[in-house]
């Protein structure tokens, strides 16, 4: 596991990455940000896995789902708990049928998304 809490976030939101981020660092949470989950995808295969990837499921021309299921596919990073953010709250099921670990409907209560990641650290 890694020395420091490392947690991916990906959304295509510049504002939300950037007020998740704060709010995470904050936190003390080591925080590697991305807008596109391909992007993501590429830097998973070279450096050291996170604690957490906290994902929007709608990516600009990208499905977070898809995304999911490709990291849920892998051995390497099936352990890896994703978490799936949307304000498309009736898409729960299928977020969690796609491999998610849990959903988290925007907007979100940074506490609790605190707390949400934080049950993972230790895992």
């Amino acid at each position: 596991m890694p020395s420091a809490s490392k947690i991916m976030v990906v959304d295509d939101s510049p504002a939300i990455v950037d007020s998740i981020e704060m709010m995470l660092d904050f936190e003390g949470f080591e925080i590697e940000k991305f807008y596109r989950g391909s992007d993501m995808l590429n830097a998973l295969e070279a450096s050291e896995k996170p604690n957490v990837i906290l994902m929007d499921m709608w990516l600009s021309g990208e499905d977070g789902r898809d995304i999911c299921r490709i990291i849920k596919a892998d051995e390497k990073l099936r352990d890896i708990p994703v978490l799936i953010m949307s304000a498309s709250r009736g898409l729960e099921q299928s977020a969690l049928d796609a491999g998610a670990n849990e959903f988290i409907a925007k907007p979100f209560d940074l506490g609790e998304m605190i707390d949400r990641i934080r049950s993972y650290m230790n895992n």
